[in-house]
């Protein structure tokens, strides 16, 4: 039974509050992935250079933080155990890549003695880690 002032127009299902919804969870998500980064060194701050490039990911990561403490892919090592831990995670024949971050504080004798005992290791490159000017 329809009451008198009820008009014939059909039922409708209004889309737009749906496809805002939607829209701001992908907004979300979207907003973010893009913070999730891979980080393979200890933070530090790092020395800014005009020809800074992005390498490629590597295997080994040294950082050296500001206090001068040193690790080994996060994980805290002595100088004098450096060469022959990476020189177990490096293959011989292969050309791996070392990424050194090293704090902008860090006493560059500090570093000199570090990358010193990675030249040491065959198969290895060294790049040292730096930030584009903003």
């Amino acid at each position: 039974m329809r009451l008198p002032h009820e008009s014939e127009k059909p039922m409708e299902i209004n889309l737009v509050p749906m496809i805002d919804v939607i829209f701001s969870v992908l907004a979300f998500f979207i907003i973010s992935t893009l913070s999730l980064t891979r980080l393979e060194g200890l933070p530090v701050n790092l020395p800014k250079a005009a020809t800074a490039q992005r390498q490629p990911s590597s295997q080994v990561t040294v950082t050296i933080k500001s206090d001068g403490m040193i690790a080994l892919n996060r994980e805290p090592i002595q100088l004098e155990m450096l060469e022959d831990k990476v020189r177990s995670l490096v293959e011989e024949n292969s050309a791996s890549l070392i990424i050194i971050n090293a704090d902008h504080k860090v006493e560059h004798g500090r570093v000199v003695s570090v990358m010193d005992r990675l030249r040491k290791v065959k198969g290895a490159k060294l790049a040292i880690a730096a930030q584009k000017p903003s």
